[in-house]
């Protein structure tokens, strides 16, 4: 048989597995496996461990268990009270205030975690309840919590940019780096629909009443200093990084170790707290480990084939389609697939196909740049995935959490202006890549 219908069946299994249910890690590696020791008999078995010893020696995974375990810690012990409370009282005087205070505190969650669900699970249950009782649009800043918390997989620390780069083979100091401007620029874009909204129907966003925010002078800076303190402890973590004093390894144990500091001497570090955050990172480390592991072992089969390069040649020798279309073709699998799977398992399944396609394409900038600005193109079309149905992850997570009388169907119809905005920051980064790469060029050029 070629090796292009090998690939093609491997790919095709792989597909039909996943439908099944099973677990992605087992699914991807049991494919690698079982196609390594069919093709190459004994020898095969060594493909997967020898993505299994690259793993283990990739020196930049350790920041991986320290940025969660500093999410983890940050979330437990309540520092998202006092940012909400914060912004409560700063931004209750603007129509909309409190929803632009929402997605503010959605991009500081996201440099908490770097995860997705965290910001959603704090929106939902700290935000929501009392915008709802304020008189704001359920729709509107259903979907503003949605789309805000998926932030927490662009803005640094990314968990999903450490996944990429270890399967694109890419720095994932510059991969964070690239991600914080698009972050921040589609903050910008949401909080900037949020004033047009309220400014046309003042009725979506109420003012809060006077007696609400109507706190002493000493107490609104008080706030200003405990909701300001997450920025501290991130700037305390990427300080010394930016400037070259410490590695990006070096940078995690500090976020992890100034967090934890901050909430045993606020003496909110219990017992339970400290079980809860420790069994939570040591599952998030070891689900992305095995996923990576897989993605290893699959990548390895698939380069062995030749797929990649028959790939290469159909679209750019046999079709004759130009980068840019092709650039744009991926783009639109991420977001169909987007539809049914996880950002994971989007990855994983064609990212032994993308990512060498990517570096061989003609765009116009350096092989390493284009996979850095790639994998934010990817990040970002995995935000969109996350909110858009049948399956979207947080539209189910929403309903899970979210009042009774928000029903599934508002949070459908409030995605919809979001994903539109999400989409409008894909193509802004698509055209200007140096909104990307900008950010990563200035640091590394010290």
């Amino acid at each position: 048989m070629p090796y292009e219908y090998i690939a093609l069946v491997m790919f095709g299994g792989m597909v039909i597995l996943l439908l099944t249910g099973q677990r992605v890690f087992a699914v991807i590696g049991f494919v690698a496996a079982v196609a390594g020791i069919l093709l190459w008999g004994g020898g095969g078995s060594a493909i997967p461990f020898t993505s299994a010893i690259k793993l283990m020696n990739w020196y930049p995974m350790l920041t991986l268990p320290m940025f969660v375990w500093m999410g983890y810690v940050m979330s437990e012990t309540r520092m998202a009270d006092d940012l909400y409370r914060m912004f409560h009282v700063w931004f209750g005087p603007v129509p909309g205030g409190l929803a632009i205070g929402t997605i503010l505190l959605m991009v500081l969650i996201s440099a908490m975690n770097g995860l997705s669900v965290a910001g959603l699970a704090i929106g939902a249950t700290i935000a929501l309840p009392e915008l709802l009782k304020r008189g704001y649009d359920k729709r509107m800043v259903t979907g503003i919590i949605q789309g805000g918390s998926s932030l927490g997989i662009l803005v640094p620390p990314s968990v999903v940019l450490v996944l990429y780069s270890m399967i694109a083979r890419q720095p994932v100091g510059h991969l964070w780096l690239a991600g914080v401007v698009p972050g921040l620029l589609m903050a910008g874009i949401f909080i900037l629909y949020v004033v047009i909204r309220c400014r046309i129907n003042p009725a979506l966003g109420p003012v809060l009443p006077v007696a609400e925010r109507t706190v002493s002078r000493g107490e609104r800076y008080r706030l200003l200093t405990a909701g300001l303190l997450p920025v501290g402890i991130f700037a305390a973590m990427m300080g010394p990084f930016i400037y070259g004093w410490a590695s990006l390894v070096e940078s995690s144990v500090i976020g992890a170790a100034v967090a934890t500091l901050v909430a045993v001497l606020r003496g909110r570090m219990t017992r339970a707290v400290f079980e809860t955050c420790m069994v939570q990172t040591l599952g998030v480390s070891c689900m992305f480990m095995w996923i990576i592991l897989a993605a290893l072992a699959f990548g390895a089969v698939f380069d062995g084939l030749g797929a990649v390069r028959a790939i290469e040649g159909l679209f750019l020798r046999d079709m004759g389609l130009s980068p840019w279309t092709i650039l744009i073709l991926m783009q639109l699998s991420f977001l169909i697939m987007g539809m049914f799977l996880d950002d994971t398992a989007m990855l994983v399944i064609v990212a032994p196909l993308y990512v060498p396609l990517v570096a061989k394409l003609d765009l116009g900038m350096p092989p390493g740049d284009a996979l850095i600005w790639y994998g934010i193109l990817y990040t970002i079309t995995c935000q969109i995935a996350y909110i858009t149905p049948p399956f979207g992850y947080n539209l189910f997570l929403m309903r899970a959490m979210a009042p009774d009388h928000v029903l599934l169907a508002d949070i459908y119809r409030s995605i919809t202006p979001i994903v539109g905005l999400m989409l409008l920051t894909l193509v802004i980064v698509m055209l200007f890549p140096d909104i990307a790469l900008w950010l990563p060029h200035l640091v590394y050029a010290k």
